[in-house]
């Protein structure tokens, strides 16, 4: 009986957790600070609602690195549907979208890298990219070049 007592007394936290919605209770933030490092981000967005919530992630992540220009570099690798916006002909659709972009780029220490194999498949040519962007002969050869380099990858 004693048992039995102390086993529903042990339960009923749970049991009033449970009735709360909230049967593990709920998480803490831990505080951490994240030292600056060297990122390449492997892009491919279906279109400028996922690219700008990339871009969303390269800012937030340089934040993070409180813009290190000195020991902080990204590189945003572009292979995918995302190359057409970067073009002058969608510019003014596209204008506050490649502004966002662009102002990353000003501190030096975020860039674009577009793989010519992927704009070559949109008829883009480097001509008709944003001069804020370099193009590079293949995406997979830059980011397995920058891992070499010490780059951590993101998808």
């Amino acid at each position: 009986m004693i048992k039995r007592a102390l086993l529903f007394a042990c339960l009923l936290p749970v049991v009033v957790m449970a009735s709360d919605n909230r049967p593990w209770g709920t998480a803490e933030l831990t505080e951490k600070d994240y030292q600056p490092d060297k990122v390449v981000y492997d892009v491919a967005a279906a279109d400028a609602e996922a690219l700008n919530s990339i871009i969303g992630r390269v800012s937030h992540l340089n934040n993070e690195y409180a813009g290190d220009v000195f020991d902080a570099h990204i590189v945003v690798v572009l292979h995918g549907d995302e190359i057409p916006l970067f073009t002058a002909e969608k510019y003014q659709e596209n204008k506050e979208l490649m502004e966002r972009a662009q102002s990353l780029t000003v501190a030096g220490n975020i860039e674009y890298r577009m793989c010519a194999a992927a704009a070559a498949l949109h008829d883009v040519e480097p001509e008709d990219v944003h001069g804020f962007v370099n193009v590079v002969p293949m995406a997979d050869a830059e980011i397995i070049e920058l891992q070499h380099e010490g780059y951590a990858y993101m998808k």
